[in-house]
């Protein structure tokens, strides 16, 4: 077994597993091997893999020079370059004068050497007997300054004094930096010993190449062995973000259903958003706490339209409908909103649409804005997933049928359709599928057919038109076991690298 694993080893891993009979540290591996950091790691990591070695990773503080650390290890402390600079009393401007120190060096130094009672302080400056000994001798903190010019140090590796002009030139600005660092302790497992006490030398041959095979050299070769059965670390892939992946699938679940994309933009005038599908001016819905409104008004030229539209709402034009009773205002309709539904994007198509053109299906995939509280299933920007037909045979019936086709599907193996209400279908239903790990119906979204102040309104013309608005986010929720919706949205690294990929 031994003898098998030396010959699985790459000649990386040998000339490693080679200097860790005298080496533990990674610096001291380099110098001996001249092989790259990145290399070492590599190796290092194949022979843990292999039960060869054994790493401790761990973070540790090393201790260094900043910028003016640099500068006085290399000539003086202020308060050394001061010290030496009255050996006669002087007054503080001769000081500065002889020095050259600057306003924030004087200050610093005096701070220091009247701490460490080197100086007296009156109208002159003069030395302690303290202060004369000092000139004599380095201070902790040049001792400390002069071995971090020799290369960094832990905290774990300083002496009592060492601390101490730690802290005290920790309080003064550049003078020293600490910087947290990955270290990795080796360690030679009992068959990486035995290993390592074998001839590492050998000359393997690494690949097979076609002048070997016509010379017949191979023959006489000693080849690696390669461990098919070794474990590898786990290498993870670019790909698209799984809510991407979800929508594309979606996109061509329609597609293949015969459908055709609608798209448009994300702000939209409030005629579009709420006026085209029969919502009232007064609604609740077009209030400032529900919908996001954006600085501006639309300049609307549907005049046709807008017309049809007005008289919908006030009595109810030709659609034999009431309306809603009251004066339309075009001023309100002008208003834009970050669009709060992709039905806007139905009601463009539907008020481009000429009879000619039918029958015809259309759908949407796309980003809509809610003025909500976030919570564990609620978001203020969600994506909705649209659909509508228009047929002049449609039915309640059709629709039903490509709901259970869509989410048969999405892999939703029960699926059931309840009456409801929506402002503007009739009838309108619930789109519920069954969740067998909750055990319970979930709702998915809203169905119906579009009422006629709809349908009439934008196509100018009566034809039944089959429409639903799904929520994707809680449509693909089950799929990936998320039980929070932001969970979704969320910037895990984890979770993006090890979720499935959406495919049923």
């Amino acid at each position: 077994m031994v003898m098998n694993l030396l010959e699985s080893l790459s000649p990386l891993e040998r000339k490693v597993l080679k200097a860790l009979k005298d080496h533990k540290k990674i610096r001291e591996i380099e110098a001996s091997t001249k092989l790259s950091e990145t290399e070492i790691l590599r190796s290092l990591q194949f022979l843990e893999n292999k039960n060869i070695v054994k790493l401790n990773k761990k973070e540790k503080e090393i201790i260094l020079l900043d910028e003016n650390g640099l500068k006085y290890a290399k000539n003086k402390l202020p308060e050394r370059i001061f010290l030496e600079s009255i050996k006669t009393p002087l007054t503080l401007d001769e000081i500065k004068k002889k020095t050259n120190l600057d306003d924030n060096e004087l200050r610093i130094s005096l701070g220091v050497l009247k701490g460490k009672m080197a100086i007296n302080v009156s109208d002159k400056i003069s030395l302690t007997d303290q202060g004369k000994k000092l000139i004599e001798k380095e201070m902790y903190e040049e001792l400390f300054l002069h071995k971090l010019s020799q290369g960094g140090l832990t905290i774990q590796e300083l002496g009592d004094h060492e601390k101490y002009a730690l802290q005290e030139l920790k309080k003064r600005r550049n003078i020293i930096k600490i910087e947290k660092i990955k270290d990795i302790d080796i360690e030679l497992t009992i068959i990486g010993r035995e290993l390592a006490d074998k001839n590492l030398d050998t000359n393997l041959i690494e690949v097979l190449n076609p002048e070997m095979l016509r010379s017949g050299s191979w023959k006489n070769k000693k080849f690696r062995r390669y461990d098919i059965n070794s474990s590898l670390p786990k290498i993870y892939g670019g790909k698209r973000h799984f809510v991407n992946e979800s929508k594309n699938y979606i996109k061509k679940i329609w597609l293949d259903m015969g459908f055709k994309e609608m798209q448009g933009p994300l702000v939209q005038p409030c005629f579009w958003n709420f006026d085209a599908l029969f919502v009232p001016q007064d609604h609740p819905a077009r209030e400032m706490q529900d919908t996001f409104f954006v600085e501006g008004k639309a300049d609307l030229k549907e005049k046709e339209l807008i017309s049809r539209v007005k008289a919908t709402h006030e009595n109810g034009w030709t659609t034999k409908s009431k309306g809603w009773g009251y004066r339309w205002n075009l001023s309100e309709a002008q208003k834009l909103v970050l669009r709060t539904h992709t039905t806007v994007l139905s009601a463009r198509t539907l008020a481009n649409l000429k009879e000619s053109d039918l029958p015809a299906k259309f759908f949407a995939v796309g980003k809509v804005f809610r003025n909500e509280t976030i919570d564990w299933k609620h978001l203020f920007e969600l994506t909705q997933v649209e659909g509508i037909v228009i047929d002049k045979e449609a039915n309640l019936r059709n629709l039903v049928g490509y709901l259970k086709e869509f989410f048969g599907k999405m892999g939703f193996d029960k699926i059931r359709v309840r009456p409801s209400f929506y402002p503007y279908t009739e009838p309108s239903a619930d789109v519920e599928a069954y969740n067998p790990v909750k055990k319970e119906w979930i709702e998915l979204g809203g169905s119906g057919i579009f009422r006629p102040e709809v349908t009439k309104a934008l196509l100018g013309f009566e034809c039944p038109v089959l429409a639903w608005g799904l929520g994707l986010e809680r449509t693909i929720m089950n799929y990936y076991q998320l039980k929070d919706i932001r969970d979704l949205y969320k910037n895990d690294l984890k979770q993006l690298k090890e979720i499935k990929s959406f495919i049923k």
